[in-house]
């Protein structure tokens, strides 16, 4: 299959005229052609690697709105669920667990594959699905210990995407507590176990195994060795919540004397295969350590904003050597061109300066860092023997018109959304044509009978 770009962002930059040829998977050349070849289908717009999700909570796509319910107090404002106002992180996840409590292998997997394909049609060809819904409620396991993540890989692979099942070690609800009646399901006892049961998930294809550590509250310091050595000894990555909030800082500081970072570090679990999500309170300390060891880092602008967590220092971060990727997370929005500017725009409001990314380096924390952390390394370029994953983004909305085509990369940055992505290719394979998912057509519906179902 021969693709044509109209315009694609290639090394670095934007060319026009670029044929994309797809063999087993992978890009098999890239040309510069001043029209499509016969039989080549057109990408009209701007064509970019497939933008990697590094952070999803797939069934958070079901909070949306939900949790806005009573946010505020102005006029018109109501009560949350449970009669309390959703108004912090921690009143937010009461009605998050919630949802989860109603959440069975089936049900899941069909919301699962909604927000998928709703990713696929924002241009997301990789997702990094940090999985912590392991059993029953109550905390039995299912016949199939993994049959909650195997319904993600699953849900993935209907809906054309790749993903990268982060299976997360959760046990307890923090410093020397055990697990509320709500995060039973989550649990596995102990990391042995926790090791146990993911040696049983296989990949495919489009599904490849990582690990995470779901923060250093709800694993206990002498078994967050445990969850980092088996991802290490798998070449696997491992992902882990970091400093979202100030209170973890708190409690690991009063528990253990040290940073919830200084106990990643202690432990053996940080390193260029590791990757932090959030890493919104930090020491200098700790971003000496988080840098200085090439940890990643994902930030979730929309989420961060969302739940008020704050602004991370990303800048400082990548400075100190962190590689910078983005995911949606909580799924408040799901778009990643909104996530790649407000790591922006956020400096911007923070700092009242400008420029702190161009828009070409914001393009690769969506791309090809996404991927890397991810354990897809060989995603996030067109380059010949890349994997052939691409997106393309119309150039002639109300919200692109008018920049001329060397602007494209500034304007997909600054001015696109997820709206605005017309085709996405993955695996050399037309996922969405003209801005329809050829193998869910029907999207929306399917989001508002899966969300249904679950409330």
């Amino acid at each position: 299959m021969t693709y044509w770009a109209e315009h694609a962002w290639v090394d670095g930059g934007v060319r026009t005229g670029v044929a994309l040829e797809a063999d087993g998977g992978r890009i098999a050349a890239v040309r510069a052609l001043d029209a499509p070849p016969p039989g080549a289908v057109v990408l009209r717009g701007l064509t970019v690697p497939g933008l990697a999700n590094a952070h999803s909570h797939a069934f958070h796509r079901a909070l949306r709105g939900t949790v806005q319910v009573g946010a505020g107090g102005g006029l018109g404002a109501r009560d949350g669920p449970g009669g309390r106002a959703p108004d912090s992180f921690w009143a937010w996840r009461e009605v998050m667990y919630r949802v989860a409590d109603n959440l069975t292998p089936d049900s899941y997997f069909a919301l699962a594959r909604a927000t998928y394909a709703e990713m696929a049609l924002a241009g997301i060809t990789c997702v990094g699905e940090f999985h912590y819904l392991h059993h029953a409620p109550g905390g039995a396991p299912y016949a199939d210990p993994n049959a909650m993540g195997e319904a993600l890989i699953a849900a993935a692979g209907e809906a054309g995407i790749r993903i990268t099942l982060l299976d997360a070690c959760y046990l307890s609800a923090g410093f020397g507590t055990p697990p509320e009646e709500s995060q039973l399901r989550f649990s596995d006892g102990t990391a042995q176990r926790w090791a146990a049961r993911v040696d049983r998930l296989t990949g495919s294809d489009h599904a490849r195994i990582g690990a995470a550590i779901h923060s250093v509250r709800a694993v206990p310091a002498d078994e967050l060795g445990t969850v980092a050595d088996w991802a290490r000894g798998r070449g696997a990555p491992l992902h882990v919540h970091l400093s979202e909030q100030p209170a973890e800082n708190e409690a690991a500081l009063a528990a253990h004397g040290r940073t919830p970072t200084r106990l990643l570090h202690d432990s053996g679990a940080l390193g260029s295969g590791t990757t932090a999500v959030h890493a919104t309170h930090l020491t200098e300390d700790d971003i000496h350590l988080l840098g200085g060891s090439r940890t990643g880092v994902c930030m979730c602008p929309t989420t961060e904003r969302d739940l008020a967590d704050g602004i991370g220092p990303a800048v400082a971060l990548e400075r100190a050597g962190s590689p910078l990727s983005l995911g949606s997370d909580s799924h408040a929005v799901i778009d990643l061109w909104e996530e790649a500017r407000a790591m922006e725009l956020n400096e911007r409001l923070r700092t009242r300066a400008r420029g702190h990314w161009s828009a070409g380096a914001l393009l690769r924390s969506a791309t090809e860092h996404g991927h890397t952390a991810l354990g897809w390394p060989e995603a996030g370029r067109l380059a010949t023997g890349a994997a052939a994953d691409f997106t393309t983004l119309a150039l002639n909305t109300v919200r692109t018109a008018g920049p001329t085509a060397r602007l494209a990369a500034e304007t997909a940055v600054f001015a696109g959304t997820g709206a605005d992505v017309r085709h996405t290719v993955v695996a050399g394979r037309h996922i969405v044509r003209d801005g329809v998912h050829t193998l869910r057509p029907d999207v929306p519906g399917e989001l508002a009978t899966t969300i249904a179902a679950v409330h």
